[in-house]
């Protein structure tokens, strides 16, 4: 078997309700078109002589797997098969409806859909489903197949009836699909060559069909999208570059570019493209994985979304009105913690409102539902808590699709339908804490007076290596021999202590900087100078500790690399500095800023 592995290549995916013969048509298609391996076929048909079964062109999917030795890949998800014209990825997603999370990854990669209905069962609620879900993943060239139409005795009037009551179906979803074609995977029929069974049927063949699908164009005529992967480095080697690698969505960009990084705000140009043993280029495209440096060296971390500042740039929010299908066994409920992910970021995420839920096999909307239950369609209101930058699916589909990950499981994916103002978002317990705030009768005063010194929260922030803890220690001595009323908390290092395999998560960070913020309220309204470290951090991460200690102040300290864009920092210290110089800094700093008295 030659797999022609230097041509044009498309992915296809294959959907359809449990047993009506997406396995026969898959099985059909490769023994058709030549593309199992020498001798396969007539093995399974022995095999089934053997054991008195009769042969079924689904046997042949089972019997490949695991056999990559032989030259072909073939797994639960997908599979492949090859023409005269190229190279065919065929995604088969299992058909019932516990499996419809594997219809969406597969679905989320498919240039085409082949949607496969029983003749003699006819459309059924999955059928239904199935249409709606391709549709909502964006893809826009469908094929329906009417099979088993040798269980109906090649009928015109069923294939008709069929035809006319699914087109009207994906017709209210917006859906035309390019071809209805009548077959008999089981017998051949309208497969790969004509049927003499179906001479009323004059349309294409599958293979045509899928022979005459288009290949999806990189979308290089839209702005520019590319999600930061990492942020490579080789100081080791005395290499000083910053590599932001990534796969570029959409768009193209080129040296000398002016590109913005979302949600940070940070600007740079394009110095460079940079790839491991390619021919030296000056410009990236949609589809294109690589790697850039900047003329300038920001720090940004991954998750951003990089966009050229002279296009329309994404959106930067925490609220957005989303299309999604929910998966998970238990419903999605307000109030609990998700995560979403859009592009390469991933965030925390609370359902805010459901504003109805879709029946997708009848397409009736039902209202007042408070939460999402399994396989329900709704349209609904999200929040993070975070800003993520995304775009409306509309705008540009590559990122304006999400997935809802709950309890480390694919629970939900949809579609971003809009981004909603920030307005009404939920800002957490501060301000009803501060209302709520009972006081003694020692004042601010009376502390200060004692203690000379204000209650504010300091922090040192910088990466791995920094020397901030050794300069928080010597600063928290410093100023209590100088008689100031301070503390120094360690409890923020906890994320440098976890190894690999126990790597925070966003909602870790989260939850910790929250803690923090409600620990440094509780202090500072005592009037301590409150110490403490943080590691990559960003200007939201600072801005939600500003708002947790208010009204008392935070002092910034950064060590390292200039990592903030907006936030103010206090003092601005080169990596590992010098300890006593350091905290000399520091001090004088506080004193200027009226934190320190006397």
């Amino acid at each position: 078997m030659d797999v022609k592995n230097d041509r044009e290549q498309m992915d296809v995916v294959i959907v359809g309700h449990v047993d009506h013969g997406k396995s026969t048509v898959i099985g059909r298609l490769m023994a058709d078109t030549g593309s199992l391996p020498e001798g396969k076929l007539e093995q399974v048909k022995e095999m089934c002589r053997r054991n008195s079964r009769p042969f079924e062109y689904a046997f042949l999917l089972d019997a490949l797997k695991n056999e990559q030795a032989q030259g072909i890949t073939i797994d639960a998800a997908r599979c492949f098969f090859h023409t005269a014209k190229r190279n065919y990825i065929l995604h088969d997603a299992p058909g019932h409806i516990e499996f419809l999370k594997n219809m969406v990854t597969g679905a989320a990669r498919a240039e085409a859909a082949v949607l496969v209905i029983d003749a003699k069962e006819g459309v059924r609620e999955n059928s239904k489903r199935h249409g709606y879900m391709v549709s909502m993943l964006g893809v826009k060239q469908i094929t329906v197949l009417v099979n088993k139409m040798d269980l109906v005795d090649y009928s015109e009037e069923v294939f008709n009836q069929i035809r006319d009551e699914y087109t009207e179906f994906l017709a209210r979803l917006g859906v035309h699909p390019q071809a209805i074609i009548p077959v008999s995977a089981m017998e051949g029929q309208n497969i790969t060559e004509h049927s003499l069974s179906m001479l009323w049927y004059d349309g294409d063949t599958v293979l045509e069909q899928i022979e005459a699908f288009q290949k999806v164009k990189p979308a290089t005529t839209v702005a520019f999208r590319m999600p930061v992967q990492d942020v490579y480095k080789f100081t080791a080697t005395g290499d000083d570059r910053r590599i932001v690698a990534g796969t570029v969505l959409t768009g193209t960009a080129a040296v000398g570019d002016a590109v913005v990084f979302l949600p940070s705000g940070k600007e740079s140009r394009i110095a460079s493209v940079e790839g491991f043993s390619m021919a030296e280029r000056t410009e990236i495209g949609a589809g294109y994985a690589t790697g850039v440096t900047l003329d300038t060296q920001i720090y940004i971390k991954a998750g951003e979304l990089m966009c050229k500042k002279a296009e329309q740039q994404s959106h930067v929010g925490r609220r957005i009105r989303v299309n999604m299908f929910w998966m998970g066994r238990p419903p999605m409920v307000k109030g609990k913690q998700y995560k979403l992910k859009v592009g390469a970021a991933a965030v925390n995420a609370a359902l805010i409102e459901v504003v109805q839920v879709l029946d997708a096999s009848e397409l009736s909307t039902v209202t007042n539902k408070q939460q999402i239950e399994r396989h329900d369609v709704a349209e609904c209101i999200l929040e993070t808590t975070r800003p993520m930058a995304f775009d409306e699916r509309n705008d540009i589909e590559a990122t304006g699709r999400v997935v809802i990950v709950d309890d480390h499981e694919i629970a939900g994916a949809g579609v971003i339908l809009e981004a909603l103002s920030d307005d009404a978002l939920i800002e957490g317990s501060a301000g009803s804490r501060d209302f709520e705030w009972e006081r003694g009768l020692v004042t601010q005063e009376h502390r200060v007076s004692r203690f000379n010194n204000t209650g504010a929260l300091i922090v040192l922030h910088g990466v791995y290596g920094s020397s901030k803890r050794r300069i928080a220690k010597r600063l928290e001595e410093v100023l209590y021999e100088q008689g100031h009323n301070t503390y120094y908390f360690g409890i923020s290092n906890y994320f440098e202590e976890l190894d690999n395999d126990a790597a925070p998560t966003q909602m870790d960070r989260d939850n910790h900087i929250e803690k923090l913020g409600q620990i440094a309220h509780v202090v500072t309204d005592a009037g301590m100078l409150f110490i403490t470290t943080l590691f990559d951090a960003d200007d939201f991460d600072l801005e939600n500790l500003q708002k947790e200690t208010r009204p008392n102040e935070i002092f910034v300290v950064n060590i390292g690399d200039e990592v903030f864009n907006n936030f103010p920092i206090d003092v601005q210290l080169l990596y590992r500095p010098d300890q006593d110089e350091a905290v000399e800094t520091i001090v004088k700093a506080l004193r200027a800023k009226g934190i320190l008295k006397g």
